[in-house]
């Protein structure tokens, strides 16, 4: 038997974060294996959860130019 692929509101439930932003990873090639099958995503069962690289304070950390 084959790999088992699981939809958009399936991964949803299991990773616990909505769908959309689960689209949006797809989307962007962050979640390996992920296809499309006319237009839903199916996406393998075992696949891990991608790190959320989106800045969470607000904020975008700048670097301090030293003067010297």
């Amino acid at each position: 038997m084959g790999p088992k692929y699981l939809s958009l509101k399936e991964m949803s439930k299991k990773w616990g974060i909505s769908d959309r932003r689960i689209n949006t990873l797809c989307l962007e090639n962050r979640i390996p294996g992920a296809f499309l099958i006319g237009n839903s995503w199916a996406i393998p069962a075992d696949a891990k959860k991608p790190i959320d690289k989106r800045v969470r304070s607000g904020r975008y950390i700048k670097k301090k130019e030293v003067d010297e």
